[in-house]
């Protein structure tokens, strides 16, 4: 709860996508939008969350060019400039929306989410119905119609894509939790994430190639020293857990602990089978 959200060490490894075991970032299209992006701070991470999907995707490229100031943002009226600052000038959230239809378009708040169920689940005679009711109140608040008409015709062809904000940063923030941890507490992230992996030999594979990356080095697994699960030595150093071990078995493992916790080490090879 006390974490610094400006942790640029964990940004960054937002930016070389180094992001496997990271909630929500981890597949290669993922990757690719965040090599792109180059995001500095959360609210990137809650764009690109909600940019990734199906219908938005085509966003994600004007997104990055005005980020990285290749592409202007383009000037529309001062309320949708204003309310579209953080995604620089692309309405990427339900919310956006729902505001331009209040603020712009004078549409209470309680209709312009009507407004936006209908767009989402594709309406078309709603979204028709509110089309007048949005373009008077922006030519009261000095748009001429023929903006204000294509601005509601924008909505209709994106917004039906648009995710919500709320749920875009609920992922974001545990994303970050996740890759801060990664960061900060490498061995301890590993171990949980190649625990749970255990019974999976090729993510336990993808998993322990990606903690050497991260300047992490394995205890090979020993009956004398290990556990069943992967257990941190040091911020830098894991012991390998015997669960991992093909065809060994939870119960199994324990039972050599408990020997040994009992008796001791195990002297021979004989000394333990026995």
């Amino acid at each position: 709860d006390r974490i610094d959200f400006t942790d640029q060490r964990v940004l960054a490894l937002f930016r070389r996508a180094e992001t496997g075991g990271v909630f929500q970032f981890e597949s290669g299209g993922m990757r690719k939008t965040l090599a792109d992006m180059q995001p500095d701070r959360l609210e990137d991470l809650i764009a690109a969350n909600a940019l990734f999907r199906p219908g938005p995707m085509e966003l994600i490229s004007d997104y990055c060019k005005r980020k990285a100031g290749r592409q202007a943002v383009p000037h529309v009226h001062e309320v949708v400039d204003r309310l579209t600052a953080e995604t620089y000038g692309v309405m990427v959230y339900q919310e956006q929306i729902m505001q331009v239809l209040h603020q712009l378009g004078d549409i209470p708040l309680r209709a312009a989410y009507t407004i936006i169920k209908a767009i989402s689940k594709k309406k078309q005679a709603e979204i028709a119905k509110h089309r007048d009711k949005f373009v008077a109140g922006a030519i009261k608040n000095g748009i001429v119609k023929e903006t204000a008409e294509a601005i509601y015709s924008d909505w209709e062809e994106f917004a039906r894509y648009g995710f919500n904000k709320s749920h875009a940063a609920a992922y974001s923030l545990l994303a970050y939790h996740t890759a801060w941890l990664k960061v900060h507490f490498p061995a301890e992230f590993f171990c949980a994430n190649m625990t749970v992996e255990m019974g999976d030999t090729d993510k336990l594979k993808v998993l322990f190639e990606d903690a050497q990356r991260n300047g992490v080095m394995f205890e090979a697994p020993d009956v004398n020293r290990g556990f069943y699960r992967f257990e941190p030595i040091s911020d830098k150093v894991i012991r390998y857990g015997l669960g991992a071990i093909k065809g060994s078995g939870q119960q199994a493992i324990e039972a050599v602990v408990a020997a040994r916790e009992e008796g001791g080490p195990f002297t021979s090879l004989f000394d333990f089978c026995r």
